[in-house]
């Protein structure tokens, strides 16, 4: 089977996404990737940020500024961000866990920046195929008591 370049961000990006949601302990549920460019993903998150304790947590990520940290607003608009991951646009799962977990506990420094992987492009479709096969794994189910 052979991708054009939307089916290739879309199967990638849910891959990705897959990943920082293991990475967060989660199950993935409550999460959403944008097929249509620019392509984003949203993930719920489990917690309060101090500071917002009656407001839901998410992570949101879009192919210009990456992954933000953001509270859900009352009335339903658009989502308030309170932090920007930096300028990587996909940095590796688990730094991006460390740094959700960091938030939750009032961090608000930016991770390092990640050194470039040696023949790595800008493509965000060639960026992103390492995460497709991820895409295609059944998700963790959840254990009942």
């Amino acid at each position: 089977m052979e991708l054009d370049f939307d089916d290739a961000v879309t199967w990638g990006l849910r891959g990705y996404v897959r990943r920082v949601t293991e990475e967060l302990g989660l199950t993935g549920e409550c999460s959403y990737v944008q097929a249509e460019r620019p392509a984003g993903a949203y993930l719920a998150l489990d917690g309060r940020l101090p500071g917002a304790p009656d407001r839901d947590v998410a992570l949101v990520w879009d192919e210009e500024h990456g992954w933000s940290a953001a509270i859900e607003t009352h009335s339903g608009e658009d989502v308030l961000v309170q932090a920007h991951f930096g300028p990587d646009l996909l940095p590796p799962p688990r730094a991006v866990a460390r740094w959700v977990r960091g938030l939750f506990r009032g961090e608000r420094r930016s991770p390092a920046r990640f050194a470039a992987i040696p023949g790595a492009t800008d493509d965000l479709a060639d960026r992103l195929a390492p995460y497709t096969a991820a895409a295609f794994v059944p998700a963790p189910r959840a254990e009942s008591a």
